[in-house]
């Protein structure tokens, strides 16, 4: 079976991937890894290394570089604009997840869920909805800023992450890059040689990207749901590919071995793992911190921008409390101002600031090209000599990839159901080629930017995903589960995990990232990448945060 390799893994990287030596990047981490545990440990809000302390932010409240957001585009900007010695401040709205709670464990899994799990909801909001029709999965909570949030939009909602490390805290940290001939449909403008020859293979050494012992993977317990979905689609003459993960799988075979604590086979997934996954703060962001120039400051919400006469930009900034109270309100001023709060918060301040008229020279693509990369989700019931098993991965590693098909291509996770018993289930989270588009517009009312999409807008993403596992269902004489998204529908599309656009590369900024109409203002984020990847969109978002702002760095005279 054939394995989704990472660029660059089995050959020569180019001369410019290397940025810094692997002892330095190590030691960088080691410096960023204190700076956040010194911080959890304290309750501080500010984390820096104790020599970015002063340098990162003036006394008058100003920074050089200010990075919003903490997630993939954010991580790698602020990483690179502190090699180059810019002292930086990110913007984090989410906390700091370094502290455990009452039960020991940072992150709370997904079958006893607690406050921990979302950011200030009553209830959890797991995306299956229902088990057997019944509301099996979700729990009355304390309103808290958790980890998960779903931004809900009439017919539209979306799962975005919160806290230092943005969707990487909840993700199922598969790591694919995408068919380079839909790459270069998307975005076409982009040098795609550059891309694959230097940008993705760096995005994925930086992130910690590997792949499954495909041995291991035959007989473990851990990947018998995926093995029981390789065998279904074998029969309906599909193909299946191993995914590239950012999960440590050699820690996972020792949690199956019982060697160590258990995460992905302790039902930790969207609410965050506790072991094994090499999430941004492990990575990038460590190594960011540890170059002494950056500083990461939590529970601080942007609100507004605004240009001043002399080319300099002022945040307005709202700093929060854990039971969600603003106790300050700040202004935060920035020579280069870069948006990486993901394509819903990036697009947001945009669109305000456009309408409220602070920047009233971004153009009316602002808001434009929004996606769902296509998600779909559905079960399928195993017959009772095909069960899925009762220990189940939490971070799936393979996947069905019919993205060749010229009529309906989809590429779909095979996805895990880590309820601890026999489900008689298989779930999938289909990505599709869905060329429908939604858009922002701002609501005075609420000061917010919202969401235009409809319900129809999902049916290609649907028909797509019923082509695919139609012809599965038949070649098995199986059924679809309908009990699964609290009402009978089989396929769930009210929803993403990947939202993409709002900020097109090439339309709403030129072709790296800078915002037509200001100077120094960058956008670094999801919202660049017109509403579809083909697969799970963060190594894609990554490698272009790596080549736009390598062109910054080298073009705009930053310092």
């Amino acid at each position: 079976m054939k394995v989704l390799e990472v660029p660059g893994d089995h050959r020569p990287m180019s001369p410019l991937t290397p940025l810094i030596p692997q002892s330095s990047l190590s030691r960088r981490k080691f410096l960023g890894f204190t700076a956040l545990n010194s911080a959890a440990a304290l309750g501080l809000t500010t984390i820096s290394a104790a020599q970015a302390a002063e340098s990162a932010e003036s006394s008058s409240g100003f920074s050089p570089a200010v990075v919003i957001g903490t997630g993939y585009g954010a991580a790698v900007t602020a990483l690179r604009l502190g090699e180059a010695g810019i002292p930086t401040v990110m913007l984090e709205m989410g906390r700091l997840w370094n502290t455990a709670g009452s039960d020991g464990k940072v992150f709370c899994d997904m079958l006893q869920p607690d406050r921990r799990a979302m950011w200030f909801k009553n209830r959890t909001q797991a995306p299956l909805a229902s088990f057997l029709w019944l509301d099996l999965a979700n729990r009355d909570i304390a309103q808290y800023p958790g980890v998960l949030d779903k931004v809900n939009y009439g017919d539209m909602s979306v799962y975005v992450g919160r806290g230092v490390g943005g969707g990487s805290l909840v993700n199922g940290a598969m790591a694919v890059t995408p068919k380079r001939s839909y790459f270069e449909e998307i975005l076409p403008a982009v040098d795609a040689d550059e891309m694959y020859g230097t940008y993705f293979p760096r995005a994925n050494q930086a992130l910690g990207v590997n792949n499954i012992d495909p041995r291991w993977f035959e007989t473990c317990r851990s990947y018998k749901y995926a093995r029981v979905s390789r065998k279904s689609a074998a029969r309906a003459g599909l193909k299946t590919v191993f995914v590239p993960s950012v999960y440590d799988f050699e820690y996972l075979k020792q949690e199956e071995a019982g060697t160590v604590p258990r995460s992905a086979l302790a039902s930790e997934v969207i609410y965050g793992n506790n072991h094994g996954k090499r999430s941004l703060d492990k990575s990038y962001l460590a190594a960011a911190l540890g170059t002494g120039k950056v500083t990461i400051k939590t529970l601080h919400q942007v609100r507004g921008i605004i240009r001043q006469t002399d080319g300099t930009y002022v945040l307005t900034v709202h700093e929060t409390a854990e039971n969600g109270a603003v106790v300050a309100r700040k202004q935060l001023g920035a020579k280069y101002l870069f948006l990486g709060a993901g394509s819903l918060g990036s697009t947001e301040l945009l669109v305000r600031a456009r309408e409220t008229g602070t920047l009233p020279d971004l153009n009316d693509e602002v808001g434009q090209g929004w996606g769902t990369n296509g998600n779909v989700m559905l079960g399928r019931a195993n017959h009772a000599w095909d069960l899925g098993g009762s220990l189940q991965s939490g971070m799936p590693a393979l996947g069905i990839d019919a993205w060749d098909d010229p009529v309906n291509p989809v590429f779909a996770e095979v996805a895990p159901v880590p309820a601890g018993i026999e489900t008689w289930l298989s779930l999938y989270l289909a990505i599709t080629k869905n060329p429908e588009r939604g858009h922002f517009t701002y609501d005075a009312a609420s000061d917010s930017a919202r969401l235009r999409w409809t319900a129809s807008q999902g049916k290609p993403s649907i028909d797509a995903a019923k082509s695919l596992f139609d012809k599965v269902n038949r070649a098995n004489r199986t059924i679809y589960r309908s009990d699964l998204f609290g009402d009978t529908r089989s396929f769930e599309n009210r929803f993403t995990y990947h939202p993409l656009g709002g900020l097109v590369l090439g339309k709403a900024t030129d072709l790296y990232g800078r915002v037509k109409g200001y100077r120094n203002l960058y956008v670094t984020d999801g919202s660049l990448i017109p509403g579809s990847t083909g697969v799970n969109p963060f190594v894609t978002i990554t490698a272009l945060a790596e080549r736009n702002v390598d062109r910054v760095l080298r073009e705009d005279g930053l310092r």
